[in-house]
């Protein structure tokens, strides 16, 4: 019996995380799923991937607090020996009234950062070293599109997608040769992340969105988990590149 390779996902439960399990699993990956909160999610997810297959490891930590971060990376050592691939989604966000800049709570700015830029970073360097004992290692990050252009969300959210997209290439430069580090950056994407934010307008407005987009929908999670997973097992020569997902909408607007 051939060795699986082995991946970890945070941010792994639920929406993008989750189809990027899904996806691993049916691509002949043992999974390490973390998780912040979302236990009973997880619980779920994983049992999905294991009917595909998949070994899987529940690691709840917050890739915020780094002692958590390292000692998550331990577990995942002694579990697995080693990483093929990082997926770091971990990630959350602030609210806010649009273009209200009184809104906005600081606390709710700093958690943010904490989450999406020094998590990722966290996450990326405790995996390094076991990434280093994988097969063709890579990792991928999730940015958005907010990250590469102005949109309605939360200030400190659209800014730290920036910071990640600036991560990702400052990253590949310092993991490689060894170590291929790349983006995604979704658009509008169905599901509950986009209910929360847009609210009672979530129908109309991502209707409006698909009319305006050349492939006529919006990104599922399915579609990001897709170029996740092509990232990380093809592309051998790509390294620190952001891959938009949006249906072609910002290249036709």
């Amino acid at each position: 019996m051939t060795d699986r390779k082995k991946a970890l996902v945070t941010g792994g439960a639920t929406g993008i995380g989750r189809s990027a399990v899904l996806a691993l699993a049916k691509a002949g990956y043992d999974i390490a799923i973390n998780y912040a909160s979302s236990a009973k999610a997880a619980e779920a997810t994983a049992k999905e991937a294991e009917s595909l297959g998949a070994s899987t490891l529940l690691v709840q930590c917050d890739v915020s607090d780094d002692g958590a971060v390292r000692a998550m990376l331990k577990t995942i050592e002694e579990k697995f020996g080693r990483l093929d691939a990082l997926v770091n989604n971990a990630g959350t966000t602030a609210t806010w009234k649009v273009k209200d800049l009184e809104s906005l709570d600081m606390a709710e700015w700093d958690r943010t950062f904490a989450v999406n830029v020094r998590g990722t970073f966290q996450v990326a360097r405790a995996a390094a070293p076991l990434l280093r004992k994988g097969s063709n290692p890579s990792i991928v990050n999730t940015a958005s599109i907010v990250g590469l252009r102005p949109g309605p969300q939360p200030l400190p959210y659209a800014a730290s997608k920036a910071a990640v997209v600036n991560l990702t290439k400052t990253l590949a430069w310092n993991l490689g040769p060894e170590i291929r580090v790349n983006a995604v950056a979704p658009g509008w994407m169905e599901g509950e992340w986009m209910e929360r934010m847009l609210g009672e307008k979530y129908g109309d407005l991502m209707g409006k969105r698909a009319k305006l987009t050349p492939l006529r929908r919006c990104v599922t999670a399915d579609d990001v988990a897709e170029t996740m997973l092509n990232l990380l097992q093809s592309n051998r020569f790509v390294t620190g590149e952001i891959v938009v997902i949006d249906g072609g909408f910002t290249s036709s607007t």
